[in-house]
């Protein structure tokens, strides 16, 4: 078990939030408000919604997911169970979601550091899928839930939460049947996204366009643009507020590794692991010349 893990009374949270004052955020999982502990600690707490185990249940996936421990996993200090309230206790991460500072124009990520994302979110899939004693499998990889420390360090957030929830998956998986290849799919997605400076969604023409389609469509042209006959400048397609300050092998790079994740054939997708070494020899390439 993590160390510090714990339960924690309805009331040291009430204290801990000021009555639930600081809001951070909402999603399909609940709402996280900002705490600080009595030893001073900052956290963020998740009131859960839609939970149907069991109190046992409930505790027993709590401490499991409690024991994981990776430098790209947001860390669980505890939970609360005090009917009707179920609620997550994890550190506080300082500069929120990378959705609030990719898909915004008052902060520019640079090409290293959304690099230095990719491997981390990489890194901690990876523990998931292939370290923990009882393999955790996401469900909902997404820029709002991989979230940058002070150093815009990565830390994958929400991870273990999809039995607790029921989940099925995110807008791009949910009629698959789940595997860590799911994950992997919601990973080449998370790669399109920070190569193009933009949400895939935000391609289709329309809200009535398919969204499958308008992935099949982006995957296809960047493996004719990567790997083609005729491989042709990657210029056009990378984010443009970069004005061109990008390394051209790391960003073909994370191309051929989001069509790889996104093929329809699940078998076909890499695991996490063999993705974190590819990223690694990018990385130590690049670093030799």
């Amino acid at each position: 078990m993590a160390s510090n893990f714990r339960r924690y009374s309805y009331k040291e949270l009430v204290k801990a939030t000021r009555k639930f004052k600081d809001e951070l955020g909402r999603g399909g999982s609940g709402i996280v408000y900002k705490g600080i502990l009595d030893d001073g600690r900052a956290v963020a707490v998740k009131m859960l919604e839609n939970i149907r185990h069991c109190d046992e249940e409930f505790q027993a996936e709590l401490r499991v997911i409690g024991r994981i421990n990776h430098m790209n996993l947001v860390r669980i200090w505890g939970f609360c169970s005090e009917s009707p309230y179920r609620m997550l206790i994890t550190e506080y991460i300082e500069n929120g979601s990378l959705a609030d500072i990719l898909f915004k124009d008052n902060i520019l990520l640079e090409w290293k550091q959304r690099f230095n994302i990719a491997l981390g979110v990489a890194k901690g899939l990876a523990y998931l899928h292939h370290e923990c004693l009882e393999w955790v499998i996401h469900c909902d990889v997404k820029p709002e839930n991989i979230l940058l420390d002070q150093n815009l360090e990565p830390k994958i957030a929400d991870f273990g939460l999809a039995k607790l929830l029921n989940r099925g998956g995110s807008k791009w998986i949910s009629s698959l049947q789940i595997t860590a290849k799911v994950d992997v799919y919601s990973y080449g997605v998370v790669l399109l996204e920070l190569v193009l400076g933009r949400q895939v969604l935000d391609l289709a023409i329309d809200a009535n366009e398919e969204v499958h389609k308008v992935l099949r469509e982006l995957v296809g042209m960047l493996a004719q643009m990567v790997d083609g006959e005729q491989p042709s400048s990657i210029n056009e397609v990378v984010d443009h507020r970069l004005s061109g300050h990008f390394n051209d092998t790391q960003v073909r790079t994370l191309i051929r590794l989001a069509v790889s994740c996104l093929d329809e054939e699940r078998s076909k997708r890499p695991t996490m692991e063999s993705v974190v070494q590819t990223l690694l020899l990018a990385d130590e390439s690049c670093s030799m010349r």
